[in-house]
């Protein structure tokens, strides 16, 4: 299996809403999700570089590296019997101020925290990329979890001091 980099954005209105895309593709077909994409390797992409050019061209937010702070990652082995992801996972302190257009991967709507706890969402995110959401304020999360099983070990990598 080949391993996959990406990011997710965490990208909010001024209101507090989270933007999430309900996405058209493989993987995560129909489920909601924050946008975000796969780094482009062959331009030796680094993860900011990857975030700010998904968010561009998903939501045609323009991004700073300031405007950007990494709060973990989250590395899955053999997600969905697909391969393997190591995802990093950015707020962005930027405010989006419109529900950017619809294309080939999605649609995008606004949900409050708590709605996202009853959204058709990956099940790894339930138990893993929200609850470390919550707490990025504590500091700098690193999370592997081994997908191969119906339900995922998973190991805390990293954790605030």
């Amino acid at each position: 299996m080949h391993l996959k980099l990406s990011c997710l954005l965490f990208i909010k209105r001024k209101d507090g809403k989270i933007l999430l895309l309900k996405r058209n593709k493989s993987p995560n077909k129909g489920l909601w999700s924050p946008p975000g994409g796969k780094f482009d390797l062959s331009s030796g992409e680094s993860p900011f570089e990857c975030a700010k050019r998904e968010a561009l061209e998903e939501t045609g937010l323009i991004l700073e590296d300031n405007d950007l702070r990494i709060f973990g990652y989250v590395s899955e082995k053999n997600y969905q019997n697909s391969g393997h992801w190591l995802m990093f996972l950015f707020e962005c302190r930027k405010f989006i101020e419109n529900t950017p257009k619809c294309f080939d991967e999605g649609s995008f709507a606004f949900f409050n925290r708590l709605e996202i706890d009853s959204l058709s969402i990956p099940p790894t995110d339930h138990e893993f990329v929200w609850p470390f959401y919550d707490k990025k304020e504590l500091g700098f999360w690193g999370l592997r979890a081994d997908c191969s099983e119906s339900t995922p070990k998973i190991k805390i990598e990293a954790s605030p001091s």
